[in-house]
């Protein structure tokens, strides 16, 4: 049943996710693909589309390229570059005696917005500058990339809380229990998850 409960935390980390932009009425990110959403970039695709410095301002009609230019589809998309507005991490959390749940969603300057459990904004804020590298920091030693997606094998906490972590195309879920050493250390960076 807790597993169930932390899949279910991840999908709506998932949800919330890909539901919040960067506030406001416009988005100030670049959109980009995460390595496991299989999505192309359409604004670097938009940028291809467009024509750049020096080129003729007329487009070729559709499926007609000039000789000796490579198609879309085969030319490799460069990343999109790193910008202070992306994601740098997403946790929600969930459970605990009362049962609540909430969201941080951390940007790449420090700037972070909090959730509540209908994922209304609850409290916003912004990280100082050395905190944000400590965070960044715990991000890297917890090491996403190697980590299971459901790490188990720690102690059960009855109404403990039920973590759903989401970095760098990576969702982890983790139990208060079988939070690893990494994972603990990105929640010591964060801000509070309530506010007081």
């Amino acid at each position: 049943m807790r597993a169930l409960r932390a899949v279910a935390a991840v999908l709506l980390g998932s949800v919330l996710l890909s539901g919040c932009g960067s506030g406001g009425g416009g988005s100030d990110a670049t959109p980009s693909a995460s390595p496991s959403s299989g999505g192309g970039n359409t604004a670097s695709a938009s940028a291809q589309a467009s024509p750049g410095p020096g080129s003729s301002a007329t487009a070729e009609p559709p499926g007609q390229q000039p000789a000796g230019t490579p198609s879309a589809s085969s030319a490799p998309v460069p990343p999109a570059p790193s910008s202070a507005l992306e994601r740098l991490v997403t946790v929600t959390r969930s459970g605990g005696l009362a049962g609540r749940t909430s969201t941080l969603l951390v940007k790449g300057d420090g700037s972070w917005t909090r959730l509540d459990g209908q994922a209304r904004p609850a409290g916003t804020g912004k990280l100082p500058e050395d905190r944000v590298e400590k965070l960044r920091a715990a991000l890297r030693q917890a090491d996403f990339a190697h980590l299971p997606r459901v790490p188990r094998g720690g102690a059960t906490i009855f109404d403990g809380f039920t973590y759903a972590f989401v970095h760098g195309g990576y969702e982890v879920a983790a139990e208060q229990g079988s939070l690893t050493p990494g994972l603990q250390g990105v929640l010591d960076e964060l801000p509070p998850f309530e506010a007081g």
